[in-house]
């Protein structure tokens, strides 16, 4: 008997269709079906951040839901928010703020800010710092992610 379910799912503006397994996380699916390895998996317990991308416009684990729960729903990954020649303001305010060291971080990282900067044009720094609390980073110490949310709302709402 095959169990397997067939899902169509709106990824950075993209319609797919494809059969899965019923188990099948969305983190494997983005990455493995997909191609999308922008969505990285760190702790799969949904603990560190680094597999959320933008499910329907809000922030979730990628790690934490099946594939088939996607279905008929819009996903955003890192992939889907600019190009190597248009980055998005957030992208290009991590680069001129040294937000980010090693990367691995830095996708979940910047989907959680789009939702968070687009409700807060004007956060304080406890704010930002809030936001990003379920986000885990080993490499910068947040400062220069903290400045970079900083720079990205300066830029934004000038």
């Amino acid at each position: 008997m095959d169990d397997r379910h067939r899902v169509t799912v709106t990824v950075n503006g993209a319609q797919f269709q494809q059969t899965v397994e019923p188990r099948l996380l969305l983190s494997d699916f983005l990455r493995h079906d997909l191609g999308l390895t922008g969505t990285h998996v760190g702790c799969e317990h949904g603990v560190c951040g680094a597999c959320t991308v933008l499910f329907d416009g809000q922030p979730v684990r990628s790690c934490l839901m099946f594939a088939v729960q996607a279905d008929g729903h819009e996903i955003t990954t890192v992939e889907g928010l600019g190009t190597m020649d248009q980055l998005h303001p957030l992208q290009e305010a991590f680069r001129d703020a040294h937000g980010l060291q090693c990367g691995f971080c830095t996708p979940g990282i910047l989907l959680t800010l789009i939702p968070f900067l687009e409700d807060n044009p004007n956060p304080s720094e406890l704010e930002i710092r809030e936001a990003i609390s379920g986000n885990l980073c080993r490499c910068t110490g947040y400062q220069h992610i903290v400045d970079a949310v900083q720079l990205a709302a300066q830029r934004t709402s000038a």
